[in-house]
């Protein structure tokens, strides 16, 4: 399919999802991402949840990360450029809700995207060769552009793959795991 196509079909497929079935399986992908190999590193990105888009609630992650003591960082978008700045999560981080509904960092310790080993990334739909669609204004792809090469990117999905996605391009940044509340894919 084309991504308007799957855009339209996934963000459906989510306004269909009761609050019960986000947060059943919002928890089965975070018990599928403690099967990774991951959890050795230091720094971790991780996106906070947009509900009224009815997103994974990624307060299981973040709970995970805070038991594991790691430097949970997030971002703030800004939609003129669409870029993202990252910040630490910290006790003292105050949170506001953007424009766009997105939970932001109002300030706080920034730090770069090269410093980031691994990145929690949100998605309306996946294909058998990693390649995502978000909502299409290409901030992930613009911020993973800029880590390290071997930043772990993982992929989170209430939904299963896709066969394929068409028009693809150069620019998109393919992940290198998507988890579903059933399984680990790896690419």
């Amino acid at each position: 399919m084309k991504k308007p196509d799957l855009r339209q079909k996934y963000k459906a497929l989510r306004q269909e999802l009761s609050n019960d079935q986000i947060e059943d399986f919002s928890l089965a992908i975070a018990n599928q991402l403690l099967k990774l190999d991951i959890w050795n590193y230091s720094f971790y990105h991780l996106f906070l949840t947009i509900e009224e888009q009815k997103e994974i609630n990624t307060e299981y992650i973040l709970n995970i990360l805070a038991g594991k003591d790691k430097n949970i960082v997030i971002s703030k978008s800004n939609f003129r450029d669409y870029s993202m700045t990252h910040y630490l999560l910290t006790d003292g981080t105050k949170l506001i809700k953007s424009d766009y509904n997105i939970p932001e960092p109002q300030d706080g310790i920034e730090i770069k995207s090269s410093q980031l080993e691994v990145v929690f990334i949100p998605l309306l739909a996946f294909d058998e060769e990693g390649h995502r669609i978000g909502y299409g204004k290409g901030f992930y792809d613009r911020f993973l552009a800029n880590c390290k090469p071997e930043t772990i990117k993982i992929g989170v999905s209430f939904f299963e793959v896709e066969e394929e996605i068409f028009e693809t391009s150069d620019n998109d940044i393919k992940l290198d795991y998507c988890v579903t509340p059933n399984q680990v894919i790896q690419f």
